[in-house]
């Protein structure tokens, strides 16, 4: 029995083309993304990577994102690679230009790099986002159209703005308490589809019956 769409199909529903599973069309090593996680853009679902900017191997930096995260068009993901040195009197990148400037080269030492960015299972990421280098966004967290996220985002809270602020929770701390124990997204494909009733309700005092 199929319990869903297969999770290595690059389109979840064939009649969709617009909505790809982000996973099976990933070419960089540097980016790590989870089963069912999708985004949504009719000019070119599959095209995910072009919108992960600035990122270069040699700086070493990873995007991860979970599975079952919904990310919508226009998404950004602005890695360290866009850091200028800013210890200095001026933050232009002469090295760049070459003839002779890459000799201002500057080490990675001096680059105000951010580490990895990390962002949770089962987020909802609205239209025209842009995510900062080394942001963290957690699990169940919803970020609203056209934010700039430049600082983390707790789990299971909703966040909008630019600069990206947090708007209030989603749910009490004991229910975020309790879905983070419970890790619905790590449930096996036919737990999962055994429980998309709960899963889907607004009833919330379901999901504490399982």
């Amino acid at each position: 029995m199929q319990y869903g769409p297969d999770p290595n199909a690059i389109y979840p529903n064939e009649a969709i083309k617009s909505i790809c599973f982000i996973k099976n069309v990933i070419t960089r090593p540097n980016i790590i993304v989870g089963d069912y996680t999708y985004y949504d853009d009719m000019n070119g679902a599959e095209k995910f990577e072009e919108h992960v900017t600035h990122h270069y191997e040699f700086i070493g930096d990873k995007l991860f994102i979970g599975k079952f995260c919904a990310i919508a068009k226009g998404i950004e993901f602005v890695m360290n690679g866009a850091n200028h040195r800013m210890c200095s009197v001026t933050t232009y990148p002469f090295n760049i230009m070459g003839n002779g400037w890459e000799k201002s080269t500057p080490s990675l030492s001096d680059l105000p790099l951010k580490g990895d960015t990390v962002i949770g299972n089962d987020v909802w990421i609205g239209q025209n986002v842009t995510v900062m280098p080394g942001v963290h966004i957690g699990d169940g967290a919803i970020i609203a159209a056209s934010s700039v996220v430049s600082k983390d985002i707790p789990p299971y809270h909703i966040a909008g703005g630019n600069p990206c602020n947090i708007i209030k929770k989603r749910f009490d701390d004991e229910l975020i308490d309790y879905l983070l124990t419970i890790k619905w997204w790590d449930w096996p494909a036919c737990k999962i589809f055994d429980n998309l009733d709960t899963l889907c309700s607004g009833d919330l005092s379901k999901i504490k019956k399982i």
